[in-house]
């Protein structure tokens, strides 16, 4: 009798895996002796920044024409986020 092979039978050790081997993939940055993810440092950027931008749309004037709020300034943050990411800590 031949064996049947399954070609899924790897799969759930294979994502079991794969955070394991994410997590040394990401840059860590030295503050005050402190080590830090990088992305933990961009969203805290990303926040900032689009906490203050939304200061300069009120103060502008726009702040009514955006849309709905509570989905603007979270995609703000997020897009200020990657960026600041793809900026500074970019591989390639």
């Amino acid at each position: 009798m031949a064996r049947r092979i399954r070609p899924m039978a790897g799969l759930p050790l294979a994502l079991a895996c794969l955070p394991a081997a994410l997590a040394a993939c990401d840059p860590v940055v030295n503050i005050a002796g402190a080590n830090f993810p990088a992305w933990l440092l961009c969203v805290v950027v990303g926040m900032i920044l689009a906490a203050a931008l939304r200061q300069a749309f009120s103060a502008i004037g726009i702040e009514p024409y955006l849309g709905p709020l509570l989905l603007v300034y979270p995609c703000l943050a997020i897009l200020i986020s990657c960026t600041v990411y793809l900026l500074l800590f970019n591989r390639i």
